[in-house]
């Protein structure tokens, strides 16, 4: 089977991660999609970070019974912070029938000259990019081997949701419907 991970701290996953997960669950040639939470990237503080356990709920929460886009957990189980080539040699170890793609914003581009063994990850897994406000993937055609997907441009982030709710913004329509109840019932990102 053909998996695209879908890897990122979803603190918390909104409207926008879930239409491109949609995106390439339809229009790519992937089968499954996995949104793996991290429970820390390298690259990103802790400051603000939910608990691993409670963003995961919160992805199970906005996926309800879907069976081609999942949450995944895997991640957990890894030494931390999280590196995307430990992450992938565990996934290939359990799942050695699985062919897995990463699925990155535009946006990562910038820093995958950063990611740990990154070459390895190039020579071993195709990566799938969609676009992000303001990176424009041509400029790394002559880097990086990537397979460049159109899907639509998303202007909401996490740290636009968690900000607008420390304002006290209703951030209703931003948010999977039980994500929003969970969050207001728990008063996340209120401080």
């Amino acid at each position: 089977m053909k998996v695209g991970l879908f890897l990122g701290s979803f603190n918390p996953v909104h409207i926008g991660h879930l239409a491109i997960a949609n995106y390439f669950a339809e229009f790519s040639d992937l089968e499954q999609i996995w949104l793996v939470i991290s429970p820390q990237s390298p690259f990103k503080q802790k400051k603000n970070l939910l608990p691993e356990y409670q963003r995961y709920h919160m992805v199970e929460l906005a996926l309800g019974d879907d069976h081609q886009i999942r949450p995944s957990n895997i991640e957990f189980l890894l030494p931390k912070p999280s590196y995307t080539i430990d992450t992938l040699a565990y996934l290939r170890e359990k799942h050695p029938s699985n062919q897995f793609c990463l699925i990155l914003g535009s946006d990562n581009l910038v820093h995958f000259h950063k990611w740990k063994n990154y070459r390895e990850l190039l020579s071993h897994y195709e990566l799938y990019v969609y676009p992000r406000p303001g990176h424009d993937p041509q400029a790394f055609r002559d880097q990086y081997d990537f397979h460049w997907w159109d899907a639509p441009l998303i202007e909401i982030s996490s740290s636009m949701i968690r900000r607008s709710i420390q304002q006290g913004k209703n951030m209703r329509y931003f948010l999977p419907v039980k994500v929003y109840e969970y969050i207001r019932e728990m008063h996340f990102y209120e401080k």
